[in-house]
């Protein structure tokens, strides 16, 4: 190899801060550095001590693997300016944690969110501002085991990504798109970037919510809660109000998004489940808020009536705040 081979290679690498290394943020972090991209994990806690003692196990469909040794801090400022920061907390943490990634943004760094949500890029953008904050997603079935081991269950994962509507994206941020992209794909993972990201993000929330809050208020496996005609009924119009809610806000819906979401909700695993009602039936910290809570709050906001999202919200939430205590 060259030394002009070697150089090209080097400009490929990225530098990527993986903020969060639970589920989601260590399957992707972990693949990211086997491709041998330069990733930095920030985190705290339990999870930041499993990093730095034991590394980052990942037990995956696509192939197990094991990090012995990983970067990881729980200080942002100590990891200086990166290429990609990817935003992989829970949505409800992201308010209080914006700020705190400050030094890790420069005029060139993509910052893309992979919450279940639809405000985490609004509330990164007020903090790091409108020129750096692209929209993101992720759809992958992942769990975290313990601190700092991962357990990827199905689909190999695929991150969509791209502009914010309205939000003009610096150039040099911009650019990091493709090269982002192409990074992804080396290390095994779909990257995807949707010509219109608010309609590709309420498509996974209407996805994602209905039937996990209609899971955690009835305590059961998708098997169940999609095979019982009364709670079947109930995530179908919990799925409408959620198109109406997004309906208020703009989005466009294909004619078929509802049933798109029945076919898949069918093929699920039947002993499958929802990271929010994983979440909530464990009494942990949850994405409640960013879900169940945002349909209701929303949809008030906009005056459309959400009568089944206020009753599972108010059914869940003396759960949910008490895992917060």
């Amino acid at each position: 190899m060259t030394n002009t081979d070697t150089a090209a290679r080097q400009l490929d690498r990225l530098r990527v801060a993986v903020v969060g290394a639970g589920a989601i943020g260590g399957v992707l972090g972990a693949r990211l550095q086997q491709a041998g991209h330069d990733v930095v994990f920030i985190a705290r806690g339990a999870t930041l001590a499993a990093l730095q003692t034991r590394g980052l196990i990942l037990e995956s469909i696509d192939g197990d693997l094991t990090l012995p040794s990983v970067q990881c801090t729980d200080d942002p400022g100590t990891v200086g300016v990166v290429d990609v920061v990817l935003v992989c907390v829970k949505a409800t943490q992201i308010a209080n944690l914006a700020r705190s990634l400050r030094p890790l943004v420069g005029p060139a760094t993509a910052v893309i969110p992979v919450q279940n949500g639809v405000e985490a890029s609004q509330l990164l953008a007020a903090e790091l501002g409108d020129g750096n904050v692209l929209e993101g997603l992720g759809r992958v079935l992942v769990e975290q085991v313990a601190p700092g081991h991962i357990r990827h269950t199905a689909v190999t994962p695929i991150i969509e990504f791209g502009p914010r509507a309205g939000a003009p994206v610096h150039a040099a941020a911009y650019a990091q798109i493709s090269r982002f992209a192409a990074a992804l794909r080396g290390a095994g993972l779909v990257a995807q970037m949707p010509d219109d990201m608010g309609v590709a993000q309420w498509e996974k929330f209407l996805f994602i919510e209905p039937i996990g809050a209609v899971g955690a208020a009835a305590r059961v496996s998708f098997g169940v809660v999609r095979s019982v005609p009364a709670s079947r009924a109930l995530i179908d119009a919990a799925l409408y109000e959620v198109r109406n809610v997004g309906r208020a806000v703009g989005v466009e819906w294909p004619a078929d998004a509802i049933d798109r979401v029945w076919a898949r909700y069918d093929s699920l695993p039947a002993d499958g489940s929802t990271s929010l009602q994983r979440d909530l039936m464990a009494e942990r910290p949850s994405e409640f808020e960013a879900q169940t809570g945002a349909v209701v709050r929303i949809g008030r906001a906009h005056g459309v009536p959400t009568p089944v999202h206020d009753v599972l919200y108010a059914v869940l939430l003396p759960t949910a705040q008490s895992a917060m205590h």
